[in-house]
Formats: C-alpha cells, structure tokens, sequence
C-alpha cells in the first residue's frame, strides 16, 4: 500500500472522528440544556399535583408525568433516569411539581421522595358532627359519611390521610384508634373510679373534657363529678344542656334560663346520674383523668377569671367563688361594683349523705341518689 493512501485513509478517519466528535458534542450541548432547561409551565397555578402509585415502573412513571403536563417527552424522562441511575431510586407517592420545574428538578424530587403529606386533626372535645364536618372540608378524600357516628367512638388526634382515600376509612381508623386505647386506659384503671363499665368511662370524661380547657385541671374537674356521683348530687354540668339542645353542634351563645329549666335527656340538672350518651370525644387526658381520679373533697367549681375555675368544698366557699366571679364579669361589662349586701346568716340543715361511705355532706337542696360504690379494679 502506498504511503499516499495510508495518508489519505488518516485524514478520513480523522475527518471522520472529528465529525463523530462534533455529532456528539452537540448531542451532549442539547441533552444538557434539555436536562436543566425549564420544562413545561404548570396549566393551573404553580405547581401540578402529580400521584405516582407504588410499584409503578420508569415507563409508567414518564407516562404519568407527561400526561400532567410536566415533562415534554417520555423518551428523555427515561434516558435521563437511566443514564443517571435516578431509575433504580424514583419513589411512589403525591407530588406538587413547581410549574417550568426542569427534567433534573422533577428526577430530584422523585429521587429524594420529597412528597405532599396530609394530616387532619380531631381536636379533643369535638363532637362527632364537628368530626363529620372535618372530613367533609378536606377535598382530597372522596365519598361520603352515612351517618354521625355516636359520640365517644372516635379518637382525638391527628391522622394522615392520602388523596382519593375515602372518609369513610378515615373515621374506620378514628374508630380503631379509641377502641385501643380505651382497651388500655380501662385496663389500667384505679379503685377511685366511679365508672363501672367502657361505655360509662367515656360518658363521664366527655363532660370533663367540655367543662375545662385546661389539661391540668381534668383531673380536679374529674373528681369534682366522682365525688357528685358517690354523694348522690346531680352533675348539674352546663355542656349537657347545650349537648341536648345541638346535638354536638355548637351553640355559640350563653345558655337561658328557660334552657336550664327545660328537661331533656342530657340535662343534668334535670336528670340523676349520668346522661344517656356521651356529649363529645374525649382525649387521653379526660379518660384517664376519670378512670383514676385524685383525692379531693371538692364538690363545685366555678370559672376564676383566668381561663381555669375555682373549687370548693362546701356551698359557702362556692357561693363565695361565684361572688367574685360574677364582680370579674361586671368589671368586663365596665359595669360598677355590685353594692355590698348585708350578710344573711342561714342555718344549713343537716343532711345525711346518701352514700354512707363516702363521708361527704350533702349540700342542701340537692337530689339524692344512689351511686353502688365502684368494683375493686380487675
């Protein structure tokens, strides 16, 4: 072979090479401008919402994607997974994808699993209509709820949910969750309880969760109505009325006098011992509070003033409570002071109380009955 031609054969492969070279220079300049480029601008708003089901494959994933609108082609999606070993990483779940967001962007966020997450909370005390009312305001759960369930069924606290997940399932898991700890919290009750059953347990603390927001006074409230109960005393709690009234709905405005005196089948200044159901759903703290309830000879309790209440013993010092507190109340109105009354000394008849293990006196004027004393915790 002439030393011509061997010449002219390396200038066609070195033309060639350079070609080749340039082809994929250029090959290379256009994939990464398409890798970090933006990508496509959200249709509504800035971002899109994208839900990645688990298991789904790089095609499906890129199929996905491009139908929402957030990458352009599904053939680079891939590439661009495989060549950078994102297609062995891409998780599953919810996404919001910012609107332009580039193909590395959208391959980060699937990599590092950066997924919308949704809670929803059922505040303590709520009843089940409240709950019902939750659920119905979150758009991304689907269907609908038959029925209110009945009070107490439900556990306070705060779930997450996905979207498309039913409300249904939603209030099966609320169920579930007071079933087990009411199976706990029932198990390790105390000797001072005045409950005899679940039912009764959640019954009481639903009262006690209403009367006060201040978790460091259930316990006091708490005994306030063991010690009501085992003396024979009424309840006499307001929340029973507004329950009987709504339904769980609430009232928001004072309760009249004519609604005191009215009866129904929660009103427990009408009723003796406990009402027929429970009035909202209780938290831990009020179950608890009720299952293993302090010592105290407290009996009333009247608001303080300073978001909390003040107990008493006997009549007298609740008389005394409501007196300042119905002088806070004319302070807040910019009423004056109330003119100071004569003090009226009234005998207070003896009354036996109506638990004679007890030793507790019952205040004049209350309705006495009788409470069995509880059974030794088992």
């Amino acid at each position: 072979m002439s030393v011509e031609r061997r010449s002219g054969r390396k200038t066609a492969f070195l033309a060639a090479t350079a070609t080749f070279s340039t082809f994929l220079i250029i090959a290379l300049v256009a994939a990464w401008s398409v890798f970090y480029a933006p990508g496509p601008a959200a249709r509504e708003g800035e971002t899109t919402v994208v839900s990645l089901p688990s298991g789904a494959g790089v095609s499906a994933i890129a199929a996905t994607l491009k139908s929402a609108g957030v990458i352009r082609s599904t053939d680079m999606f891939k590439a661009a997974a495989t060549l950078t070993g994102a297609d062995r990483k891409l998780r599953a779940g919810e996404y919001e994808v910012p609107s332009k967001a580039s193909l590395r962007s959208v391959l980060v966020l699937l990599v590092e699993g950066r997924v919308v997450r949704h809670y929803v909370t059922l505040p303590e005390g709520w009843s089940s209509a409240q709950a019902v009312e939750i659920l119905n305001r979150q758009a991304i759960l689907t269907g609908t709820i038959d029925a209110i369930p009945e009070e107490a069924s439900l556990w306070p606290d705060t779930y997450e949910i996905s979207r498309g997940e039913t409300r249904a399932s939603v209030i099966a898991r609320m169920r579930r969750a007071r079933d087990e700890n009411l199976a706990r919290l029932w198990a390790a009750r105390g000797p001072a309880t005045v409950v005899r059953t679940p039912e009764e347990a959640m019954i009481l603390a639903s009262i006690v969760e209403k009367e006060t927001g201040l978790a460091a006074e259930r316990p006091r409230v708490a005994a306030v109505f063991t010690n009501r109960l085992r003396s024979g005393m009424r309840l006499e709690s307001d929340p029973t009325i507004e329950y009987g009234i709504t339904r769980g709905v609430p009232l928001r405005r004072g309760l009249r006098r004519s609604e005191l005196d009215r009866p129904n089948a929660w009103n427990t200044y009408q009723i003796d011992g406990l009402p027929p159901t429970a009035i909202s759903n209780p938290g831990r703290d009020a179950v608890a509070a009720v299952l293993n309830p302090p010592s105290t000879a407290d009996i009333f309790f009247v608001a303080d003033g300073s978001g909390g209440h003040a107990f008493a013993r006997t009549y007298q010092e609740h008389l005394a409570n409501v007196a300042r507190w119905r002088e806070i109340e004319r302070r807040r109105a910019g009423l004056p002071p109330a003119a100071p009354e004569a003090p009226v000394v009234t005998p207070v008849p003896e009354v036996p109380p109506a638990n004679p293990t007890s030793g507790m006196a019952v205040p004049p004027g209350a309705r006495v009955t009788t409470i069995p004393a509880p059974a030794p915790a088992g």
